[in-house]
């Protein structure tokens, strides 16, 4: 078997050696031991299906990872391991006329056990399983019918193992490829699902199915984060690089230069938060007891955020079930806007003035404009010296003590510049719907490109 033999010098994949091994001559040993292995191989094609029913039965008892597919589809297996015999015995007799039928099926074999998940170390097994046993009754064919023929088969013992180690890389390179080829159709259903998902576009009836390929409950608590801002990751992962609390999971999806994470709440540990001590300001402390407060579990998210310097970070409300995270995406974005241009977190529950600021720009600005105007005939200095004061007052919640530690003033001068301040503005501090007014404006200052 001359092709057999030449089968050995050259490589399965790659290109060829670039010298030719010299061409070896057969001595008449193995000329005979060539005509001993074909008697031999004609017999099995004859004894196929007894040869079958071994095969098939051997891996039934020593390969568990083919039971599954034999209970479910048996006669497709023994026609699958028959159709490959055939072809691998009738190689050995004439090996180009049947070589390249025989990697077509062993390709096929490759491809289709890597699609129902059959670990490649299980074919592998099965396909030396399968030349072992042709090999055995080829010895076992020739020492009944012609012992005495049976010591010229070493001549060609290599030549046979050799072709069974080409089918077996045939089968991994197959398996490998179509590995690689369900991945990356795996990895690219998952994104557009994702995307789906977050664009509010994926159907009520795809719920389940993108729940299952996604790993996540269809009815849950959800919040999305939006960060942008931030250097890639290395090694072109294209995230950036936030880290989470430890056992907080997330579903990363790029969409241009925001990157998105879907976060299934339910897992991180809230810690319960000491009472702020109060300083003598009942009025305020009382105010910020009875003001809403964000979701306990994504607060607890949030702080355990790790966010690089200049890296913008938006958080959404909590929604209720999958179908809604499209809205939880909206939030998500409305609060990255509302997040300063220097970067940091903005949990959208906390900042809600601010991102009605931001979903509105157009009346923001106006808002400001009429608000904060008069301030604007003022010199540069001494315009931003009234709104770093009225900043402070608000968020010192109206307490002028606390405002003047931090601008290290007396509560005094806090006092004159708010006095000059409505002066100039015609706007009275104390009244509700004129502080709601400045505070608004002030976050639109702060917030939209000037």
């Amino acid at each position: 078997m001359p092709q057999v033999v030449r089968s050995r010098i050259r490589a399965l994949h790659g290109p060829p050696p670039v010298a030719p091994l010299p061409h070896r001559v057969r001595s008449l040993a193995d000329s005979e031991a060539v005509a001993v292995l074909h008697r031999a191989a004609r017999g099995l094609l004859d004894a196929l299906p007894e040869l079958t029913d071994r095969l098939v039965e051997a891996l039934r008892e020593q390969e568990p990872a083919y039971r599954a597919a034999m209970e479910t589809e048996p006669a497709e297996i023994w026609q699958e391991v028959h159709h490959s015999l055939r072809h691998n015995v009738a190689s050995l007799i004439q090996p180009r006329e049947f070589r390249e039928a025989a990697h077509r099926t062993s390709r096929w074999i490759g491809e289709t056990r890597a699609e129902q998940g059959v670990p490649l170390d299980a074919v592998m097994h099965a396909f030396r399983m399968g030349g072992a046993m042709v090999w055995q009754d080829l010895v076992d064919d020739t020492a009944r019918r012609h012992p005495e023929d049976t010591r010229l088969l070493v001549h060609v013992a290599a030549d046979v193992w050799n072709f069974v180690d080409e089918h077996c890389g045939v089968v991994a390179e197959a398996y490998r490829q179509a590995e690689r080829r369900l991945s990356w159709r795996r990895e690219n259903q998952q994104r557009l699902m994702t995307a789906a998902l977050l664009d509010g576009t994926a159907r009520i009836a795809d719920l389940p199915d993108a729940a299952a390929m996604l790993g996540l409950p269809v009815q849950g608590r959800y919040a999305v984060l939006a960060a942008a801002g931030a250097c890639r990751a290395p090694h072109g992962t294209g995230r950036p690089p936030l880290a989470l609390a430890e056992g907080a999971p997330a579903l990363w999806h790029s969409a241009g230069d925001v990157e998105l994470a879907i976060l299934p709440l339910g897992t991180v540990p809230v810690a319960d938060e000491p009472e702020p001590a109060g300083d003598g300001d009942g009025d305020a402390e009382a105010a910020r007891a009875s003001a809403p407060v964000p979701d306990g579990e994504l607060a607890a998210l949030a702080k355990g955020l790790t966010v690089p310097p200049g890296t913008r970070v938006g958080i959404s409300s909590v929604v209720e079930g999958l179908a809604s995270v499209g809205d939880a995406r909206r939030h998500a974005e409305t609060a990255l806007r509302a997040c300063p241009a220097s970067g940091g977190t903005v949990l959208l529950d906390e900042h809600l003035p601010a991102a009605l600021v931001v979903s509105s720009p157009g009346l923001a600005t106006a808002l400001a404009d009429r608000v904060l105007g008069p301030l604007d005939r003022l010199d540069p200095a001494d315009r931003d010296v009234l709104i770093e004061t009225l900043t402070a007052w608000l968020d010192s919640d109206g307490s002028a003590q606390r405002a003047g530690a931090k601008l290290y003033c007396h509560r005094n001068t806090v006092l004159n510049r708010l006095r000059r301040f409505e002066q100039l503005t015609g706007r009275c501090l104390t009244r509700p719907s004129d502080a709601v007014e400045v505070s608004l404006a002030l976050a639109a200052r702060r917030l939209l490109p000037g």
